[in-house]
């Protein structure tokens, strides 16, 4: 298959080289022109990505850390220690793939019956074989199959809805206390289908919940309590 070089390899490709555009409308009585090189066109938005991308850049060349060491060293090893050695699964969104890729490796290495599951939005399941689209559930489903992940030692990719994510969500936060971001909920809807599969009684599955939930107050994670205080009488 020809290679089109325009399609970058993942999205690290994608940092810097961003546009450069003339302010034309509010620049009357200026005698020079004025250019904005678009910063928030990076990939998370922010110039910093520049500076994020450099910092472990470098480490990596220098052999200071790899791809996934850090969930390896720290993630995997307390997941085995705090469940006694008794996890028999891990379920985790592919984001970069680093948390299923390092904690995955670990676990594995010290149970080969572990089984590792992988999360993909259902609207953008590349990971399945099917194409990049919108989704709500911020955190994986970048549209791409991370360069950081092993693909071979996932056991199963489960696709889930941004609904039920959303729904799950709620229901985290409603019946167990816990504030949590949407792609915690969408690990969590899978770990309960996989909890209640019949060949998996009596078993430990560890789900990875990657955020707090504060930092979606703004999303429709929380449309329907905005609007249950919006009509409020006061």
């Amino acid at each position: 298959m020809e290679k089109n070089d325009e399609i970058k390899k993942d999205v690290t490709e994608l940092i810097g080289n961003t546009p450069m555009i003339y302010l034309n409308n509010i620049v009357d009585g200026c005698v020079a022109r004025i250019a904005a090189k678009l910063e928030m066109m990076e990939p998370t938005s922010s110039v910093k990505d520049r500076i994020a991308y450099s910092m472990i850049k470098d480490a990596e060349d220098k052999g200071l850390i790899t791809p996934g060491k850090i969930h390896y060293e720290t993630t995997g090893p307390e997941i085995w220690r705090d469940s006694g050695g008794k996890v028999d699964a891990l379920v985790a969104g592919i984001g970069t793939g680093g948390t299923a890729t390092g904690a995955g490796r670990f676990l594995k290495e010290k149970n080969k019956e572990i089984k590792v599951y992988g999360i993909e939005p259902a609207e953008s399941a590349v990971l399945s074989g099917g194409k990049h689209g919108p989704h709500q559930i911020q955190g994986i489903g970048a549209g791409i199959i991370p360069s950081v992940l092993e693909v071979d030692m996932l056991d199963e990719v489960f696709q889930v809805s941004s609904e039920e994510a959303i729904e799950t969500t709620k229901l985290l936060a409603l019946k167990e206390g816990l504030l949590v971001g949407i792609s915690s909920g969408a690990a969590a809807a899978v770990a309960i289908k996989l909890a209640k599969r019949p060949e998996n009684a009596e078993k430990l599955i560890v789900v990875i919940f990657p955020s707090s939930g504060e930092r979606y107050l703004s999303s429709k994670l929380f449309d329907s309590i905005r609007n249950e205080v919006d009509n409020m009488a006061y």
